[in-house]
């Protein structure tokens, strides 16, 4: 029997449907908040069509409002985003020979965590036309979610746009707390990382401290000591 080709853009892009729906609610949800910052709906537009990172943009329209530095954003961004740069890395082993230099390239603006996720659990290679198809879907409900949202919130009461706008928090929480239950550890980088940010929130002696630069330290501090305290063991060569 013939096998089936599973490396198109049609079947990607079924794959990517769910994605792209989950996207376009939770862009919804920062396109509110970025224009309860003020931020002007084409603003808002470009950061996500610029932009496939939650966490990232988040982030950065907090340093935007608050009037941050440059330095602040490109560090705050490298930080957070980093692990995209690991994921593609991981995902470049499984690519067939469909793919050049431009398409890498290309992929590479459309992986976020649930693309790869996707993805790199295909049994077989995958290729270029499959991961187009995959990412087309998530980029628009991405991009559409935020101007929908960018524009309810220039309509929408005050009272509406700040309970719209906790349902990023929410989904910040989702993507926690299935790993906390796996590995109390986690909880150890949370509860260091959210307790420094109260600390430097509201002690006056560290009020020079920005946003930007808060973000940067509560990370790098909450990572390090996880990494100390709790190093990952890994298995001698002759035991496997």
């Amino acid at each position: 029997m013939q096998k089936t080709n599973t490396n198109t853009y049609r079947v990607g892009l079924h794959d990517g449907l769910a994605i792209g729906l989950g996207y376009l609610s939770v862009s919804f949800s920062f396109g509110i908040m970025a224009s309860s910052l003020g931020i002007p709906f084409g603003y808002t537009l470009l950061i996500s069509m610029t932009n496939l990172t939650s966490a990232g943009q988040l982030a950065g329209i907090s340093i935007i409002a608050s009037h941050g530095s440059y330095a602040e954003m490109a560090l705050t961004q490298l930080i957070i985003n980093l692990r995209y740069a690991l994921m593609s890395l991981s995902l470049s082993q499984k690519l067939d020979d469909s793919f050049n230099i431009f398409n890498r390239l290309a992929v590479s603006f459309g992986i976020t965590d649930e693309v790869f996720a996707l993805a790199s659990s295909r049994r077989e290679d995958v290729g270029a036309k499959y991961m187009y198809g995959l990412i087309t879907l998530p980029y628009i409900g991405w991009t559409v979610g935020t101007a929908l949202g960018a524009l309810a919130g220039s309509l929408l009461p005050e009272i509406l746009r700040s309970a719209l706008g906790i349902a990023l928090y929410g989904m910040f929480i989702a993507i926690i707390v299935p790993p906390v239950k796996r590995r109390l550890r986690m909880l150890f980088v949370i509860g260091v990382a959210a307790g420094l940010s109260c600390l430097i929130y509201y002690l006056p002696a560290l009020g020079f401290i920005s946003e930007g630069f808060s973000i940067i330290i509560c990370t790098i501090v909450a990572a390090s000591l996880a990494a100390v305290i709790f190093p990952v063991e890994t298995e001698d060569a002759d035991d496997e």
